[in-house]
């Protein structure tokens, strides 16, 4: 017993957050109150794996053997959002911990969750988690240092010092349990800098088409960490070698063709280096990739930014991870913004600047930046737009317009389709500087009309 033994060290980094503390100061104290109660308990999972890296968790989650009943008794303030599986929310000094009594899993039938547990005991419980440097517990209350006060029933410390994501006992049962693990894997992996054992990578790469039985929301969920910070070529490699990546794409119906032999031509993984990107960017980029590796030799990166076709792969994401709207807004916007600076002829200074006042118009230019570095777009075109871009972004290049559509109906004009054309070559005019007041724009707009489009 170790209630009572002196604690010499302090599990908490030294460049840890006041955030990371206060949670870390409430987890312990809800851990103590186990413990005086005669119950074992430990910190669990993630932030002991952090801890072991000197990194700062998170998260400070509490395992222990007394039961969901005995833990809402302990603490006044708690919410059971899955005592069915052991796990109690304890609010405690103005923190919530989550409690979660040790268990073992019945079977997954669902490819995503147990038809029940039973309680059992911290081994057992460490050998259902995933992955080995998930499965350690820390008695903080242990006196000497970090390393003394880890349990390792699976093997942990020594992948993690080996910088291994490895599968807990068979990882064939490990990811028939819970396909979701094949992603976690993945970003686990990226995150960290470790590299997936390869018996788990080739037990992953057999049971990739069984990510489909994974709701597409979770899926996101992983990918939107993954494949947005830094770390994210890491990941996105992983992705196609295990064959994950390809079903995100599997409802993009696009020409067939054996695509390019060499997939190292990425313009993923050369998008905005050494910073995070948002996932409509991400997806944008991925979606070139899998045009270019899967489909016709001769693929012509452009297609991508056609509005149909980029309508298509908006469809096809939102139907495989379910997207929302932002994201949705974000992907075609990046996409189809391009389309058109990168036509056969140059674009009009009208088309830049409209190019340039649109909400995506960064995103496009650093898609357009990564394909051309890659070598997927010509360099004498992008070249010129760029050039052309920079001297514009110097202007006012999206000045309120003179003619509005009140003003075409306070001129006597019928609102119509019509409008649409006559404002877009008025607004057009203007930022040429083909019209520079308002009572020039409005002759013009007033003799467009009667003119035939």
């Amino acid at each position: 017993m170790y209630e009572n033994a002196p604690n010499t060290a302090d599990p908490i980094p030294s460049h840890a957050t006041s955030d990371s503390r206060f949670h870390h100061d409430a987890a312990r104290a809800v851990l103590e109150r186990l413990r005086s109660a005669g119950s074992v308990a430990y910190f669990a999972g993630g932030c002991v794996r952090d801890l072991l890296l000197k990194r700062e968790p998170k998260d400070w989650d509490v395992a222990t053997d007394a039961p969901p009943d005995r833990v809402r008794r302990l603490f006044s303030n708690t919410q059971a959002v899955g005592a069915a599986f052991g796990v109690i929310l304890v609010r405690h000094q103005g923190s919530v911990v989550e409690v979660a009594t040790f268990r073992a899993d019945a079977e997954y039938v669902d490819g995503r969750h147990p038809v029940g547990v039973r309680f059992t005991t911290a081994e057992e419980d460490a050998r259902r988690r995933d992955f080995t440097i998930n499965g350690l517990f820390l008695d903080p209350l242990k006196p000497g240092t970090i390393d003394d006060q880890v349990i390792d029933f699976v093997g942990g410390r020594n992948d993690l010092k080996n910088g291994l994501i490895r599968a807990i006992g068979n990882p064939e049962a490990r990811f028939n349990e819970d396909h979701l693990r094949m992603l976690r894997a993945v970003r686990f992996a990226a995150r960290l800098g470790f590299t997936i054992e390869p018996e788990t990578a080739a037990a992953i790469a057999r049971h990739a088409q069984q990510l489909v039985r994974i709701s597409p929301e979770r899926i996101a969920e992983e990918l939107r960490i993954m494949l947005t910070p830094t770390t994210r070529v890491a990941a996105y490699r992983m992705l196609e070698h295990l064959g994950l990546r390809q079903l995100v794409f599997r409802f993009l119906e696009l020409p067939k063709g054996p695509g390019r032999v060499d997939q190292s031509v990425s313009v993923f993984a050369s998008l905005a280096p050494n910073r995070p990107i948002p996932v409509g960017l991400a997806l944008a980029a991925a979606s070139i990739d899998h045009y270019l590796w899967s489909g016709p030799q001769n693929a012509d990166a452009r297609r991508l930014f056609e509005k149909p076709i980029a309508m298509k792969v908006v469809r096809s994401l939102r139907q495989s991870l379910k997207i929302s709207n932002d994201e949705s807004e974000d992907l075609l916007g990046t996409l189809e913004g391009l389309d058109p600076l990168l036509q056969s002829h140059p674009p009009r200074i009208a088309t830049m600047k409209r190019f340039l006042a649109r909400p995506t118009s960064t995103f496009s230019r650093e898609l357009m930046e990564s394909a051309l570095n890659v070598g997927v777009l010509d360099v004498s075109q992008v070249h010129a737009i760029q050039q052309h871009l920079a001297e514009l972004e110097k202007t006012e290049f999206a000045p309120l317009p003179f003619v509005t559509g009140d003003d075409l109906t306070s001129a006597g004009l019928t609102p119509g389709p019509n409008f649409k054309r006559v404002l877009d070559a008025v607004y057009d005019a203007q930022l040429e500087g083909r019209v520079t007041k308002k009572q020039d724009a409005t002759a013009l707009a007033l003799h467009l009309w009667e003119t035939p489009g």
